[in-house]
């Protein structure tokens, strides 16, 4: 009996995280109604700390899947690429949507808000104050990824380094400055369509930029761990993708919803 394959694709060994991914999920959701309605985070607190841990445990396998096991072949990046590029057309339609509900709204807004935009008693965000330092962070970050990009092809550690802690930190400046504006809003989620769209949108993002800043994160431990190579990188240059879709979005958003929108 032998257990060399004659095929260039990846069976995966059988695992147990989609089922502890699964059961975290139904007690993070479970939680999270349970606070809203008792106030109680326990079961919150429980399903967060399954979540990470499944998180941290499943990205631990692939890591070692890709590096030390040889098991992503060419194939095999090829099909994790065409994956990546279907999961963020996917992300596209998803946003598209809220543009659509607040287009929807705006151009032709009906006579239960006033027949205005903004709605009446809504007052909106200057877009030159914190809109405006957040795009320019966002559009920074998009520089300096693309800068560790460049010098993970170039061989440069130093480098790689550099560009990628710069960008997790303006990532994490970003979710920051949000997390101000949203405490300092002079409306809510409840104030009329304006406020259902925007923060819809803007909240949608702003996890999405969480999400980003984490991977890239992941990334930067993995290129400290000598994991990328300028040939074999492809869980960094996910990554960078997803990064450059977060900023895309967020100029969309800027200029439509805080600006236009004013």
């Amino acid at each position: 009996m032998t257990t060399h394959s004659n095929h260039p694709y990846h069976l995966v060994d059988y695992s147990p995280w989609p089922l502890t991914g699964a059961i975290g999920v139904l007690t993070l959701v479970t939680g999270m109604v349970k606070w809203f309605h008792n106030f109680n985070m326990n079961l919150l607190i429980i399903g967060y700390m399954i979540t990470i841990l499944t998180m941290y445990q499943w990205w631990r396998d692939i890591c070692r899947e890709g590096t030390l096991q040889g098991k992503h072949t060419i194939l095999v990046h090829k099909g994790l690429r065409w994956g990546m590029i279907l999961f963020i057309i996917s992300e596209v339609f998803f946003f598209l949507s809220f543009f659509w509900a607040f287009f929807h709204s705006s151009l032709s807004p009906n006579i239960e808000i006033g027949s205005m935009w903004p709605p009446m008693s809504i007052i909106p965000f200057n877009p030159f104050q914190i809109p405006l330092l957040n795009t320019i962070i966002l559009i920074t970050s998009g520089f300096t990824v693309t800068w560790a990009h460049h010098a993970l092809m170039e061989n440069n550690h130093s480098q790689m380094t550099q560009g990628l802690f710069i960008t997790v930190c303006l990532g994490i400046y970003f979710t920051i400055l949000q997390a101000y504006e949203y405490i300092e809003a002079p409306f809510t989620i409840a104030d009329s369509i304006y406020g259902s769209t925007f923060f819809m949108a803007t909240g949608f993002h702003g996890l999405h930029v969480i999400i980003g800043t984490i991977f890239l994160s992941v990334c930067l431990m993995r290129h400290l761990n000598n994991h990328f190579s300028n040939n074999h990188h492809f869980g960094f240059e996910a990554a960078a993708w997803y990064w450059h879709f977060v900023d895309v979005v967020w100029l969309f958003l800027y200029i439509s919803i805080y600006w236009w929108g004013n």
